[in-house]
């Protein structure tokens, strides 16, 4: 690795046409992290990936991925990676085990242990009763944690998942993110793209992409710490008058409707936030309690996102 990182890139591009799917992203990975790509769909966290496993040539820009130079050497890299897309890409008309006797082979995986490793995979992601089963009658879980079970079965040093979760319920994402840590316990770097706030969370480091463009870069607690502005938390009986009340209202950045409860984003230059908000709920005769409150990721993200928006305009 180098200097401690499994990934290092420096002004990684990728354009199609007049699109920029990328534009001069800078990575740092540390290696034996989980590192967290955080973006809406379009935002270029899957062709990022596509670049630093050499699926995709780079329009400019470079990147160390192990060790390895991309572009350049990247068939050098293909049995060092473990790759997950978001769709689920295995044979649905082979069963569970034929799937991993494949993936083994293609993998020129020992002979002599690939018995043993497909047993062990098995047990590990709980597979043991679906064996004999056809990849395409499972449930979205099964296929999840078969999908997992191929993409580490050659014991990769860096694994990269586009936005495995999107499609299985809330229990199985806690399951496959325990899995997760594990491995990265175990040495592996994971770079894992993903749309929910929760997953993001859990990222040791995390870079938030917005048109192509990394808009912040940190652990996700230090993110929650710089934000730039105040989060007001407000409780009211009527909360869409409330929104109402403070959405075009001078200096207020932001205003969210979650269930009963409003959060407002408000700069950290304005000296007094939860009087500002008060007087324009009172101006519109809105009964509500309002709090300052730490700010979450979401908060991060649209605070990220709004300063990248003013910036480009």
């Amino acid at each position: 690795m180098k200097d401690g990182y499994a990934i290092r890139a420096r002004g990684l591009s990728k354009h199609f046409g007049e699109l920029r799917a990328v534009d001069g992203l800078d990575l740092d990975v540390p290696t034996g992290s989980i590192y967290g790509f955080l973006g809406p769909n379009g935002s270029g966290k899957s062709t990022t990936i596509r670049m630093l496993c050499g699926l995709l040539t780079p329009t400019s820009g470079t990147a160390n991925v192990l060790g390895t130079e991309i572009p350049g050497s990247a068939k050098l890299l293909k049995p060092r990676i473990g790759y997950m897309t978001q769709k689920f890409s295995l044979f649905g008309d082979m069963t569970v085990l034929e799937n991993l006797q494949f993936i083994s082979e293609i993998y020129s995986y020992p002979a002599g242990a690939r018995k043993s490793r497909i047993a062990e995979l098995l047990e590990h992601y709980d597979l043991v009763a679906q064996r004999k089963q056809f990849a395409a009658t499972m449930s979205g879980g099964q296929r999840q944690r078969l999908a997992l079970a191929c993409a580490v079965l050659h014991e990769p040093e860096l694994l990269l998942l586009d936005e495995p979760t999107s499609a299985v319920d809330p229990q199985s994402r806690r399951d496959f993110w325990a899995k997760l840590f594990a491995l990265a316990e175990a040495g592996t770097t994971i770079l894992v793209s993903t749309h929910y706030m929760d997953e993001a969370e859990r990222c040791h480091r995390l870079a938030i992409l917005d048109k192509g463009v990394k808009v912040a870069d940190g652990a996700p607690q230090d993110l929650q710490c710089s934000t730039g502005m105040h989060v007001v938390e407000i409780l009211a009986d009527d909360p869409y008058h409330a929104q109402t009340a403070l959405v075009d209202a001078p200096m207020i950045a932001s205003v969210t409707q979650l269930g009963v409860r409003l959060r407002v984003l408000i700069p950290e230059s304005v000296d007094d936030p939860l009087g500002l908000v008060d007087r324009n709920l009172r101006e519109h005769t809105v009964a509500a309690e309002s709090r300052l409150v730490a700010a979450s990721l979401e908060d991060v993200f649209v605070a990220v996102t709004m300063k990248s928006q003013r910036i480009a305009a």
